[in-house]
């Protein structure tokens, strides 16, 4: 995925500098990503019959797709090793939840 999510921000890049002659920073790739959470907040709404929509399923799809690709953008740009952290922190959320100590 991280492969496949860096060639299309590449192109991308590549769009945006002819466009714009330079591309997006990574505040700018940040902003694009709160755009994403936004239309995907609003997609939610529409599994909860509060904004319906015909392609409903689709869109949702999509818009989780895109929220993924920005992350894995995000942490190409600073150089996280994603799946690594990602395990880690997975590994410390369920020693978390099986320590019968620990509080929420």
């Amino acid at each position: 995925m991280q492969a496949k999510a860096r060639a299309v921000r590449d192109a991308y890049a590549a769009r945006e500098k002819a466009q714009y002659g330079r591309s997006w920073n990574h505040e700018e790739l940040m902003l694009g990503f709160l755009g994403d959470v936004g239309d995907l907040a609003k997609l939610v709404q529409g599994k909860a019959g509060v904004r319906p929509r015909a392609d409903l399923d689709a869109a949702l799809a999509h818009e989780l797709s895109d929220c993924l690709w920005s992350v894995l953008s995000l942490a190409d740009a600073y150089g996280v090793d994603l799946e690594a952290a990602f395990g880690r922190t997975m590994d410390e959320l369920a020693a978390h939840l099986a320590d019968p100590e620990s509080t929420a």
